[in-house]
């Protein structure tokens, strides 16, 4: 397998299915295709060059196939190894999983469009009304899930692609200094985004983001 991502650094949709997949101990060549850097302009014929059709990464390519949407690479990925469990047996589990995950892959716009992930940013940022209201709900969600199935990820005992889809919030929040308490937080949520930044997938990310950054 073959997975075409962005520059690890911004990346956000490149991060969830790496992480799936690592997660997963899928054995995988990753291609990164420069999206930021002056010095490495690329174009969206480039990316489909590269073998992406949406002209976009993330990109899975396995044998004859392609899937070229991160919350479809995950699922293909928990398909293909079922044994990493990287959705719950539980029906309603996997149910609220999904629809967490799919709120995730189609909203808060305004979280991602004015807190952009930069794994090398650390600031205290004045978010503005619709950040705050997406942060909320961010936090909401979070809880309920931790309270329901008791923690310490989303779904349970076990990363799931929920938490997948959820670390690069997680990075933003660290990045630009939201305070969870201020948005209805007791501290389970933000106890949560450390659990997601202290993975081993994700750390091995952020290393290999940063020593990117450093080397362009």
């Amino acid at each position: 397998m073959e997975l075409l991502i962005g520059d690890k650094g911004w990346s956000t949709w490149s991060m969830r299915p790496w992480l799936a997949l690592k997660r997963a101990g899928a054995a995988f060549d990753e291609t990164l295709i420069r999206l930021r850097h002056d010095s490495h302009p690329t174009t969206h014929d480039a990316i489909v060059a590269a073998g992406s059709p949406a002209g976009l990464v993330p990109a899975l390519k396995d044998g004859g196939v392609v899937i070229w949407d991160s919350l479809a690479i995950c699922e293909y990925a928990a398909e293909k190894f079922p044994a990493a469990k990287l959705w719950p047996a539980d029906s309603v589990a996997r149910s609220l999983g999904r629809s967490a995950a799919a709120e995730m892959h189609s909203g808060f716009s305004a979280l991602r469009r004015e807190c952009p992930m930069d794994l090398a940013l650390r600031t205290k940022a004045e978010v503005s009304t619709d950040v705050a209201k997406d942060t909320r709900r961010v936090v909401a969600l979070w809880n309920d899930l931790l309270a329901r199935f008791g923690g310490p990820f989303l779904l349970g005992a076990d990363w799931s692609i929920a938490d997948a889809m959820f670390t690069p919030v997680a990075t933003r929040f660290r990045s630009y200094g939201v305070d969870l308490a201020a948005h209805g937080d007791t501290g389970a949520a933000a106890a949560f985004a450390a659990r997601l930044l202290a993975t081993p997938e994700f750390l091995q990310w952020e290393a290999e983001a940063l020593a990117d950054v450093r080397a362009v």
